[in-house]
């Protein structure tokens, strides 16, 4: 393709996006497809001379569209809101044209300021005190475009990790990193995003899991408890991720009372996870869910979902840019620059190396919306989310089942007076099944004070309160019929109930749970912890508990038996897990989430097939029904 056919084609890009865009009403919200169907009608290798653009096209319309999801619909209620304003498409489509790599200063200077200012100007908008603000007279702070919530949570516990070993290597320095890694450990809500497991487990560091309150929210003294009693168990915290804005529920965290607690032990970073909320506080009236974020060492939120401004873009901000960047530092000499060591070089604010101009779409948003017409799109959502929970509040058989403070609503089917919790939980599942099987609207669940709700949030760019109200007639009608029809649709029976319970039971395998529940391969973190095996070479309790002191040798006080080749700090739980599988037991099979795949591990000692190593051996099996 020349300059010239694609100066054409890109014009017909253009309007197709637009077609796409203003005709989706007319669109299945989700698609009628099967897991393979694109293979089946796609050729099984690449084509080996150049096709028309048109025919491209023409498979893009009919192979491609019919399988899509459609976030923009306005029938699409499921998730979080996914950005897609103009100016940002156009934006993303400048980025695409320059082709830059930004990860440092000298290989694309006007990426890097940019990125610099638009992280102050958001800053300053949605309310940061000036410590996060990179141009601020004497701050070490400031911001970072990352590519999801994810990553911005996984840098900042690296970071945080970073700094707890270095501290502990100055206290005892003759003390092994290792042993020092596995004395860590990291706290969050119940109601805390699965990313922040996911880091403990890239981060190799422990993670205990605490319980919100009836609303939700993680309460200072909660925490504070957990911190003494793992402090008094000789372990060391060192990171604290908060949200504000959860996604199960939309609760807060109550900064207020975590920000002290933290401020209590030394060195313990803590994280504020704001990746849907945090657009809403360019509003004046949302801006009290910040308060006390000036205890907080770094902050994330997401334009890309609640300020039209497309995937990717999450914006972090820290307190301390050198904290950040000396545990995610690697300069070779080919990306020195004679400017590194007064320009900031982005590269050491995250993970990737290369970097695309992110900040062109958040700048073309920023000035194309202004802060009013941004705050106009907020408070609509909001409006519409209110208008649903008056839907919902007028029909008896249905409950709200959160605080509507932001754009979701989480609501229920009530049930009948002689149904169990567990019953009322598969209507409701039956419920969300049906609906979403119909492609008339889509919703996704979740788990509110442990039982099951349905998750109502308004998406849609350009939603009204007929959207609104379209929505709740579809729900309302499906409710209708399962409600009042024959016995054979509710189908509640216990047997179901039991079969539902045994599935659970068998996802929520040891490996699942290993990093989110820290007292399955730690038990001194728990005042009362399960009974642990005494099998031959399992290693006693106290172990996990001994406190490290200056005289401690290196290879001491870690909870593995004394064999070399497991005791790689790396692999420290996992290491652990191998180890302790029971001898009177020949393996132990292990689910792992999302995957059709179990792991059978050898006990230590008992011989497999082809030796005598505890090596995972895969095995598949068949798909079972109960696995998502």
């Amino acid at each position: 393709m020349d300059t010239e056919e694609f100066r054409v084609r890109g014009k017909e890009m253009v309007d197709y996006i637009c077609t796409y865009m203003t005709t989706i009403r007319s669109r299945r919200v989700t698609p009628s497809v099967e897991p393979g169907y694109l293979r089946a009608a796609l050729p099984s290798s690449a084509p080996e001379y150049p096709e028309s653009w048109d025919d491209v096209m023409c498979d893009v319309e009919n192979k491609i569209m019919p399988g899509l999801t459609h976030w923009q619909h306005p029938r699409f209620h499921a998730y979080f809101p996914s950005g897609n304003g103009y100016p940002s498409i156009l934006g993303d489509m400048l980025s695409a044209g320059i082709a830059c790599i930004g990860f440092s200063w000298a290989a694309a200077p006007a990426n890097t300021e940019l990125e610099i200012i638009m992280l102050d100007w958001m800053g300053k908008a949605i309310g940061l005190p000036p410590a996060f603000l990179a141009l601020e007279e004497g701050s070490k702070g400031g911001g970072v475009i990352e590519g999801s919530a994810s990553e911005c949570v996984l840098v900042c516990m690296l970071a945080a990790r970073a700094n707890g070993i270095k501290r502990l290597k100055h206290q005892f320095p003759t003390v092994d990193e290792g042993l020092l890694l596995s004395k860590l450990i990291a706290y969050c809500s119940k109601e805390a995003h699965s990313c922040v497991e996911k880091a403990a487990m890239i981060s190799f560091v422990k993670m205990r899991i605490l319980e919100p309150d009836e609303h939700g929210a993680l309460r200072g003294e909660t925490l504070k408890q957990a911190m003494e009693e793992d402090e008094e168990a000789g372990l060391v915290p060192f990171f604290v991720a908060t949200t504000l804005g959860t996604t199960s529920s939309c609760s807060f965290d109550v900064l207020t009372e975590i920000g002290p607690v933290v401020r209590k032990f030394p060195s313990v970073w803590l994280h504020v996870d704001a990746a849907y909320a945090g657009s809403a506080f360019l509003c004046p009236e949302h801006k009290y869910h910040l308060a006390g974020v000036e205890y907080a060492d770094s902050f994330n939120t997401n334009p890309n979902k609640l300020m039209l401004t497309n995937f990717d873009c999450s914006l972090l901000w820290v307190t301390n840019r050198y904290l950040l960047t000396s545990a995610l530092v690697v300069d070779p000499l080919y990306l020195q620059h004679c400017y590194d060591h007064t320009a900031i070089d982005y590269r050491h604010w995250g993970v990737p190396l290369s970097r695309r101009f992110r900040s062109l779409k958040l700048w073309f948003m920023l000035r194309s919306y202004g802060i009013t017409g941004l705050q106009k799109y907020v408070r609509r959502h909001c409006e519409l989310a209110k208008y649903f929970e008056q839907l919902v509040k007028k029909d008896e058989r249905f409950q709200v089942c959160n605080q509507v403070k932001l754009g979701l609503v989480c609501f229920r089917l009530v049930g009948g007076p002689d149904e169990t919790g567990e019953q009322v939980d598969e209507l409701n599942k039956k419920l969300l099944t049906n609906i979403n099987a119909s492609g008339k609207i889509h919703m996704v669940p979740a788990s509110v004070r442990d039982r099951f709700v349905i998750r109502f949030c308004v998406v849609y760019q350009h939603a009204t309160r007929e959207d609104i109200e379209i929505a709740w007639d579809i729900i309302t009608e499906f409710a209708t019929e399962l409600l009042e029809g024959p016995d054979k649709e509710r189908d509640l029976n216990e047997e179901r109930a039991r079969r539902h319970r045994a599935a659970l039971a068998h996802k929520r395998s040891f490996f699942v749970r290993m990093v989110s529940d820290p007292k399955i391969y730690n038990p001194a973190i728990n005042k009362t912890p399960p009974p642990v095996p005494t099998t031959p070479g399992s290693p006693p309790a106290a172990a996990a508990a001994a406190p490290i002191t200056p005289d401690t040798p290196s290879d001491a006080g870690v909870v593995l038996p004394t064999t070399p080749k497991q005791s790689s700090w790396i692999s420290w739980p996992l290491a652990f897990f191998f180890q302790s599988v029971d001898n009177d037991n020949n393996d132990l099979p292990l689910r792992f989430r999302h995957l059709d795949t179990m792991v059978r591990l050898k006990s230590p000692g008992q011989p497999g097939r082809r030796g005598s190593s505890p090596s995972p051996s895969p095995e598949r099996r068949a798909p079972s029904p109960s696995a998502h």
